[in-house]
């Protein structure tokens, strides 16, 4: 009996082994393939040697991982061309990947710009409009500048406060204000907004919809698959750390299992029986 019992064990163990070494497979040989593990949408701040907070990437360590995407045959895709795939359009080409910016600094000008022209990398920056052309922020003549250049923008809103903290009608004027100043200034339409905070609810949601937008973007991390919420998407933050192009390198391979483990943590700390236990599961 006792012997049945620790075959059981073993038998299970090895089970449990052989179903995680399948699945990390899956993921690491999946990783440049969208089509099984979607599209990773890379999230920046803040490019330069100034400050050293984890949301500010070291011109040398952005290159680095510029120069690992262009060697590896990755392709940077437009706004364009994510909407063809979300749509259900048309495919992307081998190796996609969307590379977005949060805030609008005035170094994704000076120094993020430049290198991913060298590598032949487009983006999409998203604005803060109060935030324009104040010091420490992009300037709407540098935004027309790298426009004409093949980088594309997008709505972070008026104010950058969570969009869940306003009435209604203030929520509209936030996302209405925003995109018709990015249409105006480049005189093409303006419909990805990435939320502030990435926070959202119903009246959110709702608000977005009705004022033209096509994609939302969240602070959560994962892939995106057309058939997600258009309006609740994905992405993969990247931080600055002693360990950048590794931690760059692993985010990118292993998003969904970064994913998993970000949402499994969310969910205990918001639970009151396994909050506890949010501190041990890992967030990298």
């Amino acid at each position: 009996m006792v012997k049945k019992i620790l075959l059981w064990i073993v038998g299970t163990a090895l089970t449990i082994v052989v179903l995680l070494c399948g699945v990390f497979a899956y993921w690491y040989f999946g990783s440049t393939n969208y089509i099984l593990t979607g599209v990773p949408v890379l999230n920046y701040h803040q490019v330069n040697n100034k400050f050293h907070t984890c949301l500010t990437m070291k011109p040398d360590s952005f290159e680095e991982q510029m120069k690992y995407l262009h060697d590896n045959d990755y392709h940077a895709i437009t706004q364009s061309e994510f909407n063809a795939y979300m749509s259900g359009e048309s495919d992307l080409p081998d190796r996609p990947i969307m590379i977005t910016f949060d805030d609008g600094y005035a170094d994704n000008y000076e120094y993020a710009y430049p290198i991913m022209k060298k590598y032949n990398m487009c983006g999409t920056i998203f604005l803060i409009m109060n935030l324009m052309d104040t010091k420490g922020y992009l300037t709407w003549n540098q935004v027309e500048i790298m426009g004409k250049d093949g980088m594309e923008f997008g709505s972070h809103t008026i104010s950058h406060k969570p969009l869940t903290s306003f009435e209604r009608d203030d929520a509209r004027h936030e996302l209405v204000a925003s995109k018709e100043a990015i249409e105006a200034h480049l005189g093409k339409p303006c419909t990805f907004i990435a939320f502030p905070e990435g926070k959202f609810n119903d009246m959110v949601m709702e608000e977005t919809k009705a004022a033209g937008y096509k994609y939302g973007f969240s602070v959560e991390t994962g892939r995106d698959f057309p058939w997600d919420d258009h309006y609740d998407l994905d992405r993969v933050p990247m931080f600055e750390g002693p360990v950048s192009f590794e931690h760059f390198r692993f985010r990118l391979t292993y998003s969904a299992f970064c994913s998993i483990l970000w949402k499994t943590h969310k969910y205990f700390e918001h639970t009151e029986l396994m909050h506890p236990l949010a501190a041990h599961i890992p967030t990298p």
